[in-house]
């Protein structure tokens, strides 16, 4: 059966494929996953800080926030030159 199929298939030639749907698809993910993450932290340790160690609202507003800048800036995209 695979044989009839394969003597009118087109040969396979490696590195033709048009894969900029892919690609880009691909860097929705990583891109969407590590915002996700960032956000995830952020409550974690702004539910942490302000329950489990008792410090209150604003310590923990503060804490989550600088958690939130300084994961912005590290894991924002880097322009190529």
């Amino acid at each position: 059966m695979a044989d009839q199929h394969d003597a009118h298939a087109a040969p396979h030639v490696h590195g033709e494929m048009n894969i900029t749907e892919q690609a880009w698809t691909w860097a929705l993910f990583v891109g969407l996953t590590k915002w996700v993450s960032l956000s995830m932290a952020a409550l974690i340790l702004f539910l942490t800080v302000w329950f489990a160690v008792g410090a209150g609202f604003m310590p923990a507003f503060i804490s989550a926030a600088v958690l939130s800048v300084l994961g912005f800036f590290a894991l924002r995209t880097k322009k190529a030159h």
